[in-house]
């Protein structure tokens, strides 16, 4: 019988990752035997140096990569985000093999709200320049502004999933941020889930928004490793590899690199799935510095010679505003807020779990004092079904209630959603608004409602833009083959950098 030697790191995130291997070499070649090599490596047992001076430096691997080389194993299992891009385009061959869910998530002892309403200091574990670049700042706004103020600051923190969690449990720091993907193989293995749910029964989950706070390159995927002299290994290899997850780990790693190399990374590449299909993004601060957003390859959208308008420019000019005085009933514990606007009293977020459609309705419950959970990223609400699914949340459709305006609930009821109105929009036509809509060729809609309005007033052949979600979804309802961007944000950095727009700034 051939054999296959598996070897990892020891700690359990790794030997998880290790069995998902060795059960996709099994389904392909059932008649191989895979044995398992675990290892601590040099980056385990070296706890005193912090991991932003080593991230994406190979500390981690290097001991991995080594096995390969003297052949005491023939494949490694890592995880990609830890391996550096030049081992990785280097002469071994490599396989993705799987990725979970990509984001952060920050997870909170129950006392932070306290601290909170107290104006003190808020004690976050992490030892990523990436995570302080971006999460620190985004939690800074992003949690209930109940109180005095309040400050977030970092504290470095180093250990496996689980023994971070225990220095959460023992108040060492208020709160912790870890990768979903490592918490969902854990809370998925039936040896460690109870111990990782019982940490997190009384803490408090925030899931990290992709666009403010993007993942590292590769965050969430499995790579297997084999000597690109291993000719049986490589084999194995072809066959468990899956092309499009591999594709995507390759174009964030190209990506990455650009932006700059080594271990002070404050910057994030991720690929994002959403109704439009899926894009590259990246956004931070290059290695000089300097602040940037990318969406990598927006649609096709000619706009020499014609006249663009975005609605985006004018969204307090469309609708106005009238608020129901009955009360709703929200039995659900479960709330997606679909515009922080369907929220004028609070108490109706009251002992809910409440979400978000995308950070701007965020930050404005935030400071109204509600702790909200995460957010749909402005892709729209079935974004967030996956999310949802994972083991840490667990949340069902039939627990969620979506609060929004008349309209929209009624559209969201009829998709089986249970869905209220708080407000409803009233409009008419204005004249600055029609005056430019009337001579526009290319449309932005952030809204199925601004096209109804002045849908009578379009020229003939005008061409309609919109972000994915339920705007895409009613247009098309309508007959309209919309062209899509992933959402209102991307449009904007497109419309921003396109050269004809930037010349007439």
């Amino acid at each position: 019988m051939q054999t296959i030697r598996l070897i990892g790191r020891s700690s359990r995130l790794s030997l998880l990752q290790i069995e998902i291997a060795r059960q996709k070499i099994l389904s392909v070649f059932p008649d191989i035997k895979v044995e398992v090599i675990a290892r601590s490596s040099r980056g385990d047992q070296l706890q005193d140096i912090p991991l932003q001076t080593v991230e994406g430096s190979d500390f981690f691997t290097q001991d991995i990569f080594d096995s390969l080389m003297n052949g005491e194993a023939d494949i490694a299992v890592h995880s990609l985000k830890d391996m550096s891009s030049e081992h990785f385009f280097g002469e071994n061959k490599f396989a993705v093999i799987d990725r979970d869910d990509t984001r952060d998530v920050v997870i909170l002892n129950q006392n932070s709200k306290v601290k909170i309403q107290n104006g003190e200091d808020l004690i976050i574990g992490t030892c990523s320049p990436r995570r302080e670049e971006m999460a620190i700042g985004f939690l800074q706004k992003a949690l209930p502004q109940i109180g005095n103020e309040f400050k977030v600051v970092t504290k470095t923190i180093r250990g496996n999933v689980d023994t971070r969690l225990r220095k959460l449990d023992t108040r060492e720091y208020d709160g912790i941020i870890l990768a979903t993907a490592g918490l969902n193989r854990l809370l998925n293995s039936d040896e460690d889930a109870a111990a990782i749910k019982k940490l997190l029964s009384d803490k408090k989950l925030i899931l990290l928004p992709l666009i403010e706070c993007v993942p590292a390159p590769c965050q969430g995927a499995i790579v297997a490793e084999a000597h690109y002299e291993n000719k049986k290994a490589i084999e194995v290899l072809n066959k468990i590899n899956s092309q499009q997850l591999f594709n995507d780990c390759v174009n964030e790693k190209k990506a990455g690199s650009s932006y700059g190399r080594g271990c002070l990374q404050q910057f994030g590449v991720t690929t994002i799935s959403c109704a439009g299909g899926s894009v590259l993004y990246a956004a931070g601060k290059d290695e000089n510095g300097n602040q940037f957003t990318h969406w990598y390859d927006m649609p096709e959208l000619k706009t020499d010679g014609k006249n663009l308008f975005s609605s985006s420019d004018h969204m307090g000019g469309f609708f106005e505003y009238e608020y129901f005085d009955s009360k709703p009933a929200v039995d659900e514990s479960i709330v997606y807020v679909s515009n922080y606007k369907a929220i004028k009293d609070p108490a109706l977020l009251k002992n809910k779990r409440v979400w978000a459609s995308g950070t701007k309705t965020w930050y404005e419950l935030a400071k109204q004092g509600i702790w909200v959970e995460g957010c749909a990223d402005a892709f729209g609400l079935e974004f967030l079904e996956k999310a949802w699914a994972m083991p840490m949340f667990n949340i069902k459709k039939d627990n969620v209630h979506v609060v929004t305006n008349k309209t929209g609930a009624e559209n969201w009821r009829k998709k089986g959603w249970k869905a209220t109105g708080t407000y409803a929009t009233t409009s008419h036509q204005k004249k600055e608004i029609k005056e430019q809509i009337e001579t526009a060729d290319i449309i932005f809609w952030t809204s199925f409602q601004q096209y109804e309005l002045y849908k009578d007033v379009l020229k003939k052949n005008v061409e309609h833009v919109c972000p994915s979600g339920e705007t895409a979804v009613l247009l098309k309802e309508a007959g309209i083959g919309p062209i899509v961007f992933p959402n209102i944000k991307a449009f904007q950095q497109w419309k921003k950098t396109s050269s004809r727009l930037r010349s007439e700034d």
